[in-house]
């Protein structure tokens, strides 16, 4: 039976207060950012939005503190399981997906009308599972076809079963993969080869999308939108409806200043479309300025260093691998996130994570963050014979 003090926070005490500054700061740009949505959808009461959003984090906390109080070599006894179910349902998604802005990644769950993206809860079980494959295979991970294969199919199946309707996810999880597989000590050479290989290819690919009619494309998913990003980032067109995301964003920023118009003061809010989500980042800007932003994007890299200390105090390489993992793939989301809305890099569609609007994206990142914290909890108060003991169980 689970008791508070089972479940209380445990482990990096600052790595826990950046979740929750996170989570409040989302909390309020979230009430502040769906001004014109409510007026839209709900007669003017954004205070639906914030009650959403509410419930939502608080179901979210909750289910970190359950996923932190589980000791972390529970989650390598059911990767590959997981993994599993999670091939199921991105294909189940491919073909009875919704479509929701020109993309099918969301799958309804039956009688209760809720709708998730299936290639969150793949995120955390395909890093989950290369982080058990590595801590397992350390006897031979130097080894091409023993060590090294085996997790290459399961990567590369995984991010192609994603990339047709969310490329940008299967971008980030395809280079969390690669930071993970370094890190759990694969051969560099094959390392190297493979991001070789997947550069060139997907050079090869951005050369044949954007030199092929738009009427050839439309056969083959969002290729059509992928080209369209890429040309509008690369030469900005001249309609201003093109580019009227952007446009917003950058003023947004820069209307922002140093210190911002404080919260709940954007205009831009009502122009920019998914300002609660994707272009987030840009109210929070203009609402907080430059330091607002610059302590949020701060906030983000501590927590990536504080995840990173685990290395050296984690007794198996699983925790490591696992924390470090799910850490890099939330981070490197936040940062292209973030780097959208300064418009440094075409737009992907990821949001910002525990700061954008969301529902079932909140509580699989919850379960992410918790894993992380489990790995925390147990690294900090276990001595590593302990901790070993416990993986013979």
């Amino acid at each position: 039976m689970f008791t508070w003090q089972h479940i209380k926070p445990k482990g990096d005490p600052l790595m826990w207060f950046i979740i929750i500054v996170l989570s409040v700061w989302g909390l309020f740009a979230v009430y502040s950012s769906t001004g014109a949505l409510a007026y839209q959808k709900q007669g003017g009461k954004a205070e639906v939005y914030l009650f959403q959003q509410f419930a939502f984090l608080l179901v979210g906390f909750f289910i970190m503190l359950f996923t932190h109080s589980i000791h972390y070599k529970y989650f390598l006894r059911f990767a590959k399981l997981a993994l599993y179910v999670s091939y199921l349902l991105l294909i189940l998604t491919m073909f009875f997906g919704s479509n929701y802005n020109e993309a099918q990644r969301w799958l309804k769950i039956p009688f209760i009308g809720l709708s998730f993206q299936t290639s969150d809860i793949a995120k955390v079980a395909l890093i989950m599972y290369v982080a058990r494959e590595l801590a397992m295979r350390q006897d031979d991970i130097k080894d091409f076809k023993k060590g090294f294969l085996p997790i290459l199919i399961h990567v590369s199946l995984t991010c192609l079963l994603i990339m047709p309707s969310n490329l940008s996810t299967a971008l980030v999880l395809f280079s969390t993969c690669m930071v993970i597989m370094f890190m759990g000590r694969v051969s560099i050479k094959h390392v190297f080869l493979l991001g070789a290989t997947v550069t060139i290819l997907g050079g090869v690919l951005l050369v044949v999308v954007l030199n092929t009619p738009d009427h050839y494309l439309e056969k083959f998913g969002r290729a059509v939108t992928w080209k369209h990003r890429v040309e509008n980032f690369r030469k900005p067109s001249a309609n201003p409806d093109v580019t009227y995301q952007n446009d917003h964003a950058k003023i947004a920023i820069a209307t922002g200043g140093i210190y911002g118009k404080g919260p709940g003061g954007s205009t831009e809010r009502n122009f920019l479309p998914q300002a609660y989500a994707d272009f987030i980042y840009a109210i929070i800007a203009e609402e907080y300025g430059f330091l607002g932003a610059a302590l949020m994007l701060i906030l983000y890299m501590v927590f990536m260093f504080r995840a990173f200390r685990i290395i050296f105090r984690s007794p198996k390489a699983f925790g490591a691998l696992l924390a470090i993992g799910l850490s890099f793939a939330l981070v490197l989301q936040a940062l292209i996130n973030m780097a959208i809305a300064v418009n440094l890099v075409p737009n992907t569609g990821l949001t910002l994570p525990l700061v954008s609007k969301g529902g079932t994206s909140i509580i699989i990142t919850s379960m992410a963050f918790g894993a992380i914290m489990s790995v925390s909890r147990y690294v900090e108060t276990e001595e590593p014979e302990e901790a070993e003991a416990l993986y013979a169980a």
